[in-house]
């Protein structure tokens, strides 16, 4: 049974790319503390069915507001539009990102500069617009998303591996920067997680078979357990955890 919190009772929760997989699990999982959640993502269908679904159980109905992440202006009003909806924003996960392969032979410099802008750039300028909010209310905590693929030098993702290792520096950065303000920032790294993307178009039965070879745990994780994670360190029962970087990947790496 899933651990309650009951400091995120109705608190004021924003997860970016929220509609689907890790992200859907994670609104899912601030929905059931009873917290109020903001879902920001580019798949409007995918949105509103989550919507309803969180709604029908009986828990807090999230508010979704579509936005492209690498418009920086877009963003910026649309997290303004959410804390005057919901109130400050108190916990920000930055989740959002694309995981699609690409070979490092065939990059030209817009793609690159594209696929940064989708899995590194927006963590930064979301955390940038939540942090005066968060100062204001006395503190909050942001979670950004991270992966192991840049520690095990996937060769068929480079930008995105970049990005990814970037993510764990900009972590440890913005928690030095605003600890003082009473702001946590950590970093989640998982691994190989079982999401319907995953099923849809890398699961091949070579690499299920590596999943099982390389991790500890000789099982699929599931997108429940990151979002567990999320929710904890979202939590005044994390107080005093920042500025670090959380693996969650069954013992792979």
């Amino acid at each position: 049974m899933p651990a309650c919190y009951s400091d995120l009772d109705s608190r004021p929760v924003a997860v970016t790319g929220g509609a689907s997989g890790i992200g859907a699990a994670i609104v899912d999982a601030f929905a059931a503390q009873g917290a109020r959640v903001g879902i920001l993502d580019v798949d409007t269908d995918a949105a509103e069915t989550l919507v309803v679904e969180i709604e029908q159980r009986g828990d807090p109905k999230p508010l979704f507001r579509r936005c492209d992440l690498t418009d920086t202006d877009a963003l910026g009003s649309t997290f303004a539009a959410l804390a005057d909806d919901l109130g400050p924003l108190r916990v920000l996960v930055n989740n959002a990102g694309n995981d699609d392969r690409h070979n490092p032979d065939s990059i030209d410099a817009a793609y690159w500069r594209d696929r940064l802008a989708v899995n590194l750039d927006h963590q930064f300028f979301a955390a940038q617009a939540v942090a005066p909010g968060m100062k204001a209310a006395g503190g909050g905590a942001i979670v950004n998303m991270g992966s192991i693929a840049w520690v095990l030098g996937m060769a068929d993702l480079p930008a995105y591996a970049t990005a990814k290792a970037g993510i764990v520096g900009l972590t440890k950065s913005l928690a030095r920067a605003w600890g003082g303000d009473g702001i946590r920032v950590n970093c989640i790294m998982p691994g190989a997680i079982l999401t319907e993307r995953q099923r849809r178009l890398w699961l091949t039965a070579d690499y299920e078979a590596e999943i099982m070879a390389r991790q500890s745990l000789k099982r699929h994780l599931l997108p429940d357990e990151v979002a567990a994670l999320a929710v904890f360190l979202a939590s005044d029962s994390a107080s005093a955890i920042t500025g670090q970087t959380h693996v969650i990947d069954g013992g792979w790496i």
